[in-house]
């Protein structure tokens, strides 16, 4: 398994608009297309204002077919500009876990 771990900084005051348009409309398009969703997160204490969602998958190829599905929904490409208005930054990272992991 992989995971891929998002980490996007919102502008300040717009986290909770944030998330209510991720519960409202967001995940409704996403859970169906990427699958093993982990979980969406919060910073309470460090740099403010990131949420961070993770999502699973068994392989690179698994991640890359998945993500190119999403970015070709036409709902998902009307709700990206909603949800890219509230972001200042992102990040993007892969996490490969070691054979010890739960998770591998």
């Amino acid at each position: 398994m992989i995971v891929e771990e998002r980490v996007y900084r919102v502008w300040p005051g717009k986290t909770r608009d944030y998330l209510k348009l991720v519960k409202e409309e967001g995940l409704a398009i996403q859970e169906p297309i990427l699958g093993h969703l982990i979980g969406y997160f919060v910073s309470e204490i460090g740099p403010l204002n990131h949420v961070v969602h993770m999502w699973g998958y068994a392989d690179f190829e698994e991640r890359r077919r998945r993500r190119q599905k999403l970015a070709a929904d036409p709902r998902w490409q009307s709700f990206i500009p909603k949800l890219t208005a509230l972001i200042e930054s992102s990040e993007n990272r892969l996490l490969l876990p070691p054979d010890y992991s739960p998770l591998k």
